[in-house]
């Protein structure tokens, strides 16, 4: 298969839309930005701040904070009180794994919200489970579901989402189909993607994540691929696990 990619030997940027994350846009002739994440406790709030303090020294325009749970959203508010009581108006991005009701709670506190899309819905099946058609059909519609709400929450309160496919984390019925490969960390991103374009969201950014970097760099040639055959195209997130 080609992958997408101008030229292997030169630089040029992808021209993407514009992404405004809290007052960093992204994409667009924007510069790249600098993201990088705390590994603090969020529930401790004073080393999380001091963490960010220092992040934001060194010129991240973003920071990523865990956010497991709905307790550490309420932490998540405090830290981003006390980083604007600071002056800083850094953006804030959650990162949120398994829970909607915790990603749906933290759009409405930071300024994007990240979710993986192989353990943020999608059913938990065994490996030796074969899945049908049907079932693979309605797993979808339960997605687009289960979505939705965050979706219409990050409308209201303008949060990005980031929509991170993790080749460690993929589902039992992506692997299925795709196997733990590019293809399907691409088509985990693109199935949130349509579900999203379909409820007319396009604040949007997406990532190819994994501690492999011939497979991140891959797998988001790829994506860029599939997001431009579908009309579907949004800043990337670069990242190795």
């Amino acid at each position: 298969m080609q992958y997408y990619c101008n030229s292997l030997t030169s630089y040029s940027r992808l021209a993407t839309p514009e992404v405004s994350i809290g007052a960093v846009p992204l994409g667009g002739k924007h510069p790249v930005r600098v993201q990088s994440m705390t590994n603090t406790p969020t529930e401790n709030i004073e080393a999380t701040v001091q963490q960010c303090l220092q992040l934001i020294e060194v010129g991240c325009a973003y920071i990523r904070i865990t956010t497991p749970s709905i307790r550490d959203v309420q932490s998540l508010l405090k830290i981003k009180e006390q980083l604007r009581l600071l002056g800083h108006t850094t953006p804030l991005i959650a990162d949120v794994h398994f829970s909607p009701v915790v990603a749906e709670e933290a759009a409405r506190v930071v300024e994007k919200v990240r979710i993986n899309p192989g353990n943020y819905v999608d059913k938990r099946v065994a490996s030796t489970t074969v899945i049908s058609e049907l079932e693979y059909s309605l797993e979808l519609e339960r997605i687009h579901e289960r979505i939705a709400p965050l979706i219409q929450i990050c409308k209201t309160y303008g949060t990005v989402l980031r929509i991170g496919s993790n080749h460690g984390s993929l589902s039992q019925r992506i692997i299925q189909r795709y196997g733990n490969t590019p293809e399907g960390m691409v088509e985990a991103a693109m199935e949130f993607l349509r579900i999203c374009d379909s409820l007319s969201f396009r604040n949007i950014v997406v990532s190819m994540k994994s501690s492999n970097t011939r497979v991140m760099i891959q797998s988001t040639r790829l994506l860029v691929q599939k997001m431009h055959a579908e009309n579907l195209l949004f800043p990337l997130h670069l990242g190795v696990t």
